[in-house]
């Protein structure tokens, strides 16, 4: 029995911003937020460009260093669109993902500050390290917890994808356990809702059910941002090959390639 993993992925723009940024995909075999860098032009490119030549031709388990070669090619892929068209010059994107491999365990792929966290046993933990400036105060004993959450510099990354040759992404593999519960999101929600609500709403219902009312409460809660939750749950059944779903701009963005295929 392969592992699998049960996921759902809502997004809204949220009310102050005119277009979606973040873009995620939920796969039997995989799900991931990737959030474009504010700040910076197309941003909604960034990420669903990233998101959809990451998981082309993809239909199952992956390695971790099968992981990190197609991460490395959709981020050159951002490259030949600059190439393309130069007013895309300076694109950027998070990106967090979670994988299935083929030995029955996760990986973890990380860069920026979309998070991950996991629901195990009742017990919340965050699973990435923000990649910020407030997050390298905060190392450096600078700056609490606190103060890093309600900094007006807690969104200003540093590192990110956009196309270089240097640009680093954090991969590791975790063990997976039957009934784990992962939040993979953008900072519209982890900005905004603190870690007992989300695990709260982790353990109350199903993917469906915990990612739209993430979202519903981060929007109640006042963000500024888009807001994207990709809400999944291991288990150990075996499932057919299916094509991943997307959400965000990746949902309106890039969608003919998939079409044609």
């Amino acid at each position: 029995m392969a592992l699998h993993l049960s996921a759902v992925a809502v997004s809204d723009v949220g009310v102050h911003r005119a277009t979606n940024q973040d873009s995620a995909f939920t796969a039997p075999w995989g799900a991931a937020v990737a959030d474009g860098v504010g700040g910076g032009p197309a941003g909604d490119i960034a990420s669903a460009a990233l998101v959809h030549r990451l998981v082309a031709g993809l239909h199952g388990p992956v390695t971790p260093a099968q992981l990190l070669t197609r991460i490395r090619e959709a981020n050159w892929d951002l490259r030949a669109h600059v190439s393309r068209n130069p007013a895309l010059e300076g694109m950027a994107t998070t990106f967090t993902g979670l994988f299935t491999t083929p030995a029955g365990r996760l990986v973890l792929a990380h860069t920026g500050d979309s998070r991950a966290y996991r629901l195990r046993g009742g017990v919340l933990s965050r699973q990435t390290r923000d990649d910020s400036f407030v997050q390298v105060l905060v190392d450096r004993g600078l700056m609490s917890v606190d103060e890093a959450a309600a900094s007006p510099h807690r969104n200003v990354i540093t590192a990110s994808l956009h196309g270089a040759d240097d640009d680093v992404v954090t991969i590791g593999e975790l063990d997976a356990v039957d009934g784990d519960c992962w939040l993979l999101c953008s900072d519209g929600v982890s900005d905004y809702l603190p870690d007992v609500e989300i695990g709260a709403l982790l353990a109350a219902g199903g993917p469906s059910e915990a990612a739209e009312a993430i979202v519903a409460l981060a929007l109640e809660a006042g963000s500024r941002d888009n807001v994207t939750a990709v809400v999944g749950r291991v288990g150990a059944h075996g499932t057919p090959e299916e094509r991943p779903v997307f959400a965000g701009s990746a949902l309106e963005l890039f969608n003919e390639q998939l079409e044609s295929a």
